[in-house]
């Protein structure tokens, strides 16, 4: 049905229900559908020639915007906390409250930063973050089938918009939920807006934007991209859904997470740094249409 869930990389707890799903997506054609989706380590590279590539907070945390001393802290912030973030022996209710001490801790020390707007565009074009391979095919598809494409993401939403403007995929059919920088009248960074979004509380994000769902209400067919257990409610803010298509990146500590993640997405991606599977199943639901 479509050759790429032959790949390699793709693992399928129940590979009839997948084609199920995609056959009923195809049946009800682009109309229906809307993606939505996590942004870092999802739509973009995990790694590069066996380099780590850079998150929407590590784009900003490795740049020239930020003292030494703040890198140090941020890097401790991150040896004690994405340790608790991947652990799969704890529940999520107690990773919560250290996703928030995490988030909260970083955003204070970027705003004593005092950063100016001005500067993020350059910040992203000197880094190494990459959108993963076959990125123009997809968000061109999106765009050309005037299919949807929210993008919920703990990162920073304004680094984000400017690594998708920097790649030339910034689309009028893409809405980003993120966390987003507030500037003061001489555009410095001066606080964050907003209620903070972290790995695991992107359902409350999702709930707090009904008005967002609501337009998408006759789209009762989601194909959902993330690459943690925290991206599984994403779509929790949709009402009537039909069918929805769970797609996992498992970009890392792959033997001991790979069971968690084959229980709860309905395709699992292994080290697979590309789109191709996304790109395959648009093609095949668009077909024709």
């Amino acid at each position: 049905m479509i050759p790429e869930l032959k790949k390699p990389s793709v693992i399928m707890r129940d590979r009839g229900r997948v084609e199920e799903i995609i056959r009923n997506m195809h049946g009800a054609g682009p109309g229906a559908l809307q993606v939505i989706s996590d942004f870092d380590m999802t739509l973009t590279r995990f790694a590069f020639n066996g380099k780590r590539c850079p998150t929407s907070h590590n784009i900003l945390d490795n740049s020239s915007l930020i003292s030494e001393d703040c890198k140090a802290k941020l890097a401790n912030l991150l040896s004690h906390y994405y340790p608790i973030e991947i652990d799969s022996s704890l529940s999520v209710e107690k990773k919560v409250p250290h996703m928030v001490e995490w988030w909260s801790q970083a955003h204070d020390l970027l705003v004593q930063q005092r950063i100016k707007k001005d500067q993020l565009a350059k910040a992203v074009r000197e880094s190494d973050a990459m959108l993963r391979d076959g990125y123009e095919v997809f968000f061109g598809s999106l765009k050309d089938h005037s299919i949807p494409l929210l993008i919920f993401s703990a990162g920073l939403g304004d680094i984000l918009e400017e690594v998708i403007k920097h790649n030339g995929v910034f689309h009028p059919n893409v809405r980003v939920f993120s966390n987003y920088m507030q500037f003061d009248e001489n555009g410095v960074l001066c606080s964050f807006k907003g209620q903070l979004i972290h790995t695991f509380n992107k359902r409350e994000g999702a709930l707090l934007n009904p008005d967002q769902f609501e337009q998408l209400q006759d789209r009762p067919n989601i194909l959902l991209l993330g690459d943690s257990m925290g991206d599984l409610t994403m779509a929790d803010g949709v009402q009537n859904v039909q069918n929805i298509l769970r797609i996992g990146y498992l970009n890392d500590k792959v033997e001991e997470r790979r069971d968690a993640y084959v229980g709860s997405y309905d395709i699992v991606l292994e080290k697979d740094e590309t789109l191709d599977v996304p790109n395959a199943i648009l093609n095949y639901i668009t077909e024709g249409k």
